[in-house]
C-alpha cells in the first residue's frame, strides 16, 4: 500500500538518518532516499515507509531507527508529531488501522525509553541534582543545563527547553527537592540568559560593522577631491556638458542625471570634508532648475 500523493507536512526532526539504495543494509527498515537527504524529503520517506510496511513489522522497524539514533524519545515525539501533521492522509479503513497501530507501539517504546532513563539516571545523577520525579521520567536542570551547552543551534536550544518546560507543567509530579528553584523557573531562567546574550552580541556587532563602515567613509572621503566653492559650481560645470550640444548633435556627456549625480558624489567632498547630498546635486544638475545656476561671473563655462 503506497502513501496517497498529497504533499507531506514535516516535522521538526533533529536528526533524521537516511541513506541511499546502494548504501542500504537492511532495505526493508532503513529511510532510503536517492536524492537530496533534507528535512522534507526524510519526511515524505517515513511516511512512505509508515504505509509501505506491514503492520506486524512496525514494532520491528521503531525498535531499528531507534537504535540509530542518539536522542531516541526526542526522534518518537517527532514522528508522533509528523503523524498527527499529515492525519489527512490516513482516511481508509486500512489506513487508519496503521495509524492507531503505530500511535500505540510509539507510545510503549515512550513508556519503555522513559522507564529505562529514570533507572538509568538514579545512578548517573545524584539525588540533590533532581528537582522533581513524576511516574514515568526526572527533571533534573543540572542535566538539560549540560545538554543545551551541547547544542550549536541557538533555536535548538529554546526549543529543547521550551520542550521541557511543558513536559514539566504537563507531568504528574510525585516528589520535589526543597533545595533546588522549581524546574520550569531554573528553565525559563535559561531562555532569558540565552535571549540576552544572544541580543547583546547581535548589539556588538551592529556596533562593529557601523563602526567599520564609518571607517570606510572616512577611508573613502580622503581618496576624494575638495571642493573649494559652492557646490553649484561644479554642478553646473557637469550640467553645461549634459546639455550642450557639439557639432555632432550629441552633448560632451550623454548620461542620466541621476548617473551623474552619483559619479560627483563620489569623487567630490564640500569645502569642510563632508560628503555631498545626493539629492541637492540632482537638483543642481536638473535643466528646469536654471534658478540654481550660479551667477555667469563665478561659473565655469564650456
Amino acid at each position: 500500500m503506497n502513501a496517497p500523493n498529497l504533499p507531506i507536512k514535516t516535522s521538526s526532526f533533529v536528526e533524521f538518518i537516511a541513506v541511499n539504495s546502494a548504501q542500504s543494509s537492511n532495505p526493508l527498515f532503513d529511510i532510503i532516499i536517492n536524492e537530496e537527504i533534507n528535512l522534507q524529503t526524510y519526511c515524505t520517506a517515513l511516511i512512505t515507509k509508515i504505509f509501505d510496511l506491514p503492520q506486524s513489522k512496525y514494532s520491528d522497524f521503531i525498535n531499528y531507527q531507534t537504535d540509530l539514533v542518539k536522542d531516541e524519545l526526542n526522534w518518537i515525539n517527532k514522528l508522533e508529531k509528523l503523524i498527527s501533521r499529515n492525519e489527512s492522509l490516513f482516511v481508509t479503513k486500512t489506513a487508519l488501522c496503521k495509524y492507531n497501530k503505530l500511535f500505540h507501539i510509539l507510545e510503549k517504546k515512550r513508556e519503555e525509553i522513559q522507564s529505562m532513563r529514570v533507572r538509568a539516571a538514579h545512578k548517573a545523577t545524584p539525588k540533590r541534582l533532581i528537582n522533581a520525579e513524576a511516574e514515568d521520567r526526572y527533571f533534573s536542570f543540572h542535566e538539560v543545563k549540560e545538554h543545551v551547552e551541547k547544542l550549536d543551534n541557538f533555536n535548538e536550544k529554546i526549543i529543547h527547553l521550551t520542550e521541557e518546560i511543558y513536559e514539566y507543567k504537563n507531568a504528574d509530579i510525585i516528589s520535589k527537592n526543597s533545595k533546588l528553584l522549581d524546574y520550569d523557573i531554573q528553565c525559563n531562567q535559561l531562555i532569558e540568559k540565552l535571549q540576552t546574550i544572544r541580543k547583546m552580541k547581535t548589539e556588538f556587532e551592529n556596533e562593529k560593522e557601523l563602526l567599520e563602515n564609518n571607517s570606510n567613509s572616512i577611508h573613502n572621503s580622503k581618496n576624494k577631491l575638495q571642493i573649494n566653492g559652492p557646490l553649484n559650481i561644479i554642478a553646473f560645470a557637469f550640467k553645461q556638458m549634459m546639455t550642450n550640444v557639439k557639432p555632432n548633435g550629441k552633448p560632451y556627456l550623454q548620461h542620466k542625471i541621476k548617473d551623474v549625480a552619483q559619479f560627483v558624489c563620489d569623487s567630490f567632498v564640500d569645502e569642510e570634508g563632508q560628503p555631498l547630498s545626493m539629492s541637492t546635486v540632482q537638483t543642481y544638475l536638473s535643466p528646469n532648475r536654471t534658478d540654481k545656476d550660479p551667477n555667469s561671473d563665478v561659473s565655469v563655462k564650456f
